[in-house]
């Protein structure tokens, strides 16, 4: 009985290798036009007030009981609050729906950390539209690097 009861909780086993969806280069256009620029190889963003910084809109099609995850390297500097990704996830006839990397935050004056945000779809669940946010609870400088969307597909 426990184990029936372990199982309903558990997260759902993946059925095949991660991949990539898409990564996003520097020289892509970025929808934030305030204190976001490319520099070297992504993007530095100066924070004046604690806001979401909407940074990409991917199209999606043909994608459903999976994991997706929107990974990058992130770094900060004097940044008073915390900094973290934001996955939106578009689900025509159903709405949109977010995931936030609370779990792994950036504050203070770091070096180039890997943050990634978890983003669950059940079959049935077939977003058109992906929006890549950075979340930033303060003010500062925060810079971004090797944005990527990956897919885990999913046993159950």
């Amino acid at each position: 009985m426990l184990n029936w009861l372990k199982s309903l909780f558990a997260p759902p086993a993946p059925a095949g290798p991660q991949v990539t969806l898409t990564a996003i280069k520097p020289d892509e256009p970025i929808l934030a036009q305030d204190g976001v620029r490319a520099e070297g190889d992504g993007w530095r963003i100066d924070i004046a007030a604690p806001h979401s910084v909407r940074l990409f809109e991917v199209p999606v099609s043909g994608i459903e009981q999976c994991l997706l995850a929107y990974r990058a390297q992130v770094k900060c500097e004097n940044l008073k609050g915390r900094a973290f990704l934001e996955l939106w996830c578009r689900i025509p006839g159903s709405g949109e729906f977010f995931s936030k990397g609370l779990q792994q935050p950036v504050s203070g004056t770091s070096d180039w950390v890997s943050c990634e945000t978890p983003f669950h779809l059940k079959r049935g669940q077939r977003p058109d539209l992906l929006k890549l946010n950075l979340a930033v609870e303060g003010t500062g400088t925060v810079w971004l690097r090797n944005l990527q969307i990956l897919k885990t597909p999913l046993a159950r």
